[in-house]
């Protein structure tokens, strides 16, 4: 859960920082965010869950 919270957040202020600075513009922002809810919604939802919170434990993991 906490997890989903924090990429939550971060995918969050990453599409302020991508509109702000005119990378993306409202339109295909909107799009992107509508195919996230919508791709959340199908079988592949809890596949990229998991690949997602597996990605995060494996960089927890590395040690400098």
């Amino acid at each position: 859960m906490a997890v989903t919270v924090s990429l939550a957040v971060f995918f969050g202020i990453l599409t302020v920082v991508l509109y702000r600075g005119r990378a993306v513009g409202f339109w295909p922002g909107l799009t992107l965010v509508l195919f996230g809810f919508t791709l959340a919604s199908t079988g592949l939802g809890p596949t990229i869950n998991q690949l997602l919170t597996g990605l995060v434990h494996l960089i927890g993991s590395i040690r400098f």
